[in-house]
């Protein structure tokens, strides 16, 4: 088979770049490209290795994705396009944001980017549920949203995962309570949020999994929509995805985190009640999967798409 790209993870041996190594055996056509272990931190052995890809997956803290950046920009016409699946450059000017299914032109705009930033996990939970119901006017910009989570471990980085591994853990903490959270900036720009919204995430006790939901009032939305007006506009918007589904409600009124773990799958479903004129909605997806290496290599194929 004949190779269509040249790839360099930078930060391969992190949670995220060995969720993509692991998404890429058997696909002989991407061509992996790495550097030893002695010369990883060599910026001379980088910049060559720069040189040769066509594109470099960044899977690294926020100020070394800076640093790789300015070294393959310092390449000019041999600099690489980039996917960078830290927090550094998600609302940067200049870069695409990789959530192809965010509109019907964002796939076009990612396969012709050459700077792609891979969303957040949170993020991309919340964005896929408000982003179409503004786009719909069924959610005012301005409205005050508040958003819950929770989270597998994994997603915490090596000592939380070390502490939950050895039982020093508690079973489940919210945490970022400070309303600082890192992926509010992307989630208030590609949601279409202009008020900022409220975010409290938590950590549970299982190694990967999530829940993303925002309560609603329906009468405080224009037009005082129904619960079923919302799941509809969802419906609508992802109809033609190929990894985002909008789910019926469980009649029982309770969703587990972790089914589609493994998968980049992304389940969306309002939970609502007409009497009260309450709904919830909710997103489910694996903090690993749809929510950094499987949207990662999502992305990598439409932008391999034109490399190739």
């Amino acid at each position: 088979m004949a190779v269509t790209g040249k790839i360099f993870i930078d930060g391969e041996a992190g949670t995220t770049g060995l969720g993509i190594s692991a998404r890429l055996d058997g696909r002989p056509e991407i061509l992996r490209m790495s550097l030893p272990p002695e010369r990883r931190k060599d910026a001379g052995a980088k910049r060559a290795l720069l040189e040769a890809v066509d594109i470099v997956i960044l899977c690294l803290p926020d100020d070394a994705a800076r640093e790789t950046v300015a070294l393959a920009a310092s390449l000019g016409d041999k600099a690489p396009r980039i996917l960078d699946a830290s927090t550094a450059h998600r609302v940067a000017d200049g870069w695409t944001y990789g959530f192809p299914e965010l509109s019907p032109a964002q796939p076009e705009a990612i396969r012709t980017a050459r700077l792609v930033s891979n969303p957040g996990c949170y993020a991309t939970g919340a964005i896929a549920l408000l982003r179409p119901l503004v786009d719909a006017g069924l959610l005012s910009a301005d409205h005050p949203v508040a958003i819950n989570a929770v989270s597998g471990y994994s997603g915490g980085g090596k000592a939380m995962i070390a502490d939950y591994e050895r039982g020093a853990a508690p079973a489940f903490e919210a945490y970022a309570l400070g309303l600082e959270h890192k992926h509010l900036a992307e989630i208030q720009r590609y949601g279409g949020l202009e008020r900022r919204p409220i975010f409290a995430p938590s950590v549970g006790n299982f190694a990967q999994g999530m829940l993303v939901s925002a309560p609603i009032f329906l009468d405080d939305l224009p037009g005082r929509p129904k619960g079923a007006d919302l799941q509809a506009a969802l419906a609508a918007h992802y109809a033609a995805s190929r990894f985002v589904r909008v789910m019926p409600a469980e009649a029982s009124g309770k969703i587990e985190p972790q089914s589609l773990n493994g998968t980049n799958d992304l389940e969306l479903r309002v939970f609502f009640n007409e009497t009260r004129r309450h709904a919830v909605l909710v997103a489910k997806l694996d903090n690993l999967g749809k929510g950094a290496s499987g949207a990662a290599l999502q992305n990598l194929d439409l932008m391999l798409a034109r490399s190739a």
